[in-house]
């Protein structure tokens, strides 16, 4: 049974002490799903290169207090896949009895691009193991590089603002989706919202469903996204309310959406709290807001639609 209150007095098993910036979203995820696993229950962590690799595992030193791997950016599906196979190999021969749970964490560009082929194995092939996608929308530990979960006509060092261009042209990847359509057990789409009861119970279903899982959390990056610090729980929210990020999951095939929006809120809430959206709101500009607008609609309207079931407000 489901307990909010034990699981948020788990012990953290992401130590204090790393280099992530303060308020970085990635951090947030990170810990909170690890206290989903329950305890007793061990874990090992995988982890593509990225923001939370280099500061968070300064070699011989890592902030995790489970077992954790850092592999390349296009290889962390695979190698957790290995770890997993090891194990279950190693419990068939009896040289091992204890319980471990197989989890690798990578940011978008780890996860949506470079490491996609990676993924798509691991997901495909049905590992026991849930593979977590701290979404931030850019390439952020090389300098806020575009990605295709980058939303379109965001700001970023490969689509610069100017008198020549408005920011990134293409709409962002759909990487839930995308994962469902590999038939896996279980993918959900998360934030922090709802005090993250929201971000624990799908981390403990992702953890405890057997086979593959994917999860992905938007969060936030004061940095890139150019917000002030302490405001990313609103952040997290407008996107929420806005129908930008919607909160569903998919359990053996059957899509759930697990919040739908008492009110209408435009997408300008959301997007002028960002300074990668500031160009979208000068004079002449007013289109990319409709722009945007319509393609939030057209897949909200396409997620409601292949919703099996609709919970929440």
């Amino acid at each position: 049974m489901y307990n909010f209150k034990e699981i948020v007095a788990r012990e953290d098993r992401l130590a204090p002490g790393h280099r992530m910036c303060a308020g970085c979203g990635g951090t947030i995820a990170v810990r909170n799903v690890l206290k989903a696993i329950h305890p007793g229950d061990k874990a090992v962590v995988g982890n593509a290169t990225g923001c939370l690799e280099v500061s968070t595992f300064m070699y011989p030193y890592t902030a995790y207090k489970d077992s954790y791997i850092h592999n390349a950016f296009e290889n962390a599906g695979a190698t957790m896949s290995g770890v997993e196979g090891a194990y279950n190999a190693l419990r068939r021969k009896g040289k091992l009895d204890e319980t471990y749970k197989f989890i690798t964490f990578g940011g978008d560009g780890g996860t949506y691009d470079i490491g996609f082929q990676s993924l798509s194995g691991a997901m495909e092939r049905g590992h026991d193991m849930v593979y977590v996608c701290y979404d931030n929308g850019a390439y952020m530990n090389t300098g806020i590089q575009r990605s295709s979960a980058t939303p379109m006509f965001a700001d970023t060092t490969t689509t610069p603002v100017g008198k020549n261009s408005n920011g990134k042209v293409q709409y962002r990847k759909d990487l839930a989706a995308i994962i469902a359509e590999h038939h896996v057990p279980y993918v959900a789409q998360t934030t922090f919202v709802q005090n993250f009861k929201d971000l624990y119970k799908k981390s403990e279903k992702a953890i405890y469903t057997p086979g593959a899982a994917f999860l992905n959390i938007m969060a936030p990056c004061p940095r890139g996204w150019r917000y002030n610090t302490p405001d990313i729980i609103e952040i997290c929210k407008l996107a929420v309310e806005t129908r930008y990020w919607p909160l569903f999951e998919v359990i053996d095939g059957r899509w759930i959406l697990n919040y739908q929006p008492k009110n209408y809120v435009p997408i300008e809430e959301w997007l002028v709290k960002q300074g990668r959206f500031k160009h979208m709101f000068k004079a002449g500009n007013e289109w990319m807001i409709e722009e945007f607008q319509k393609e939030v609609d057209r897949r909200w309207a396409q997620l409601v639609d292949r919703c099996d079931e609709i919970t929440g407000a």
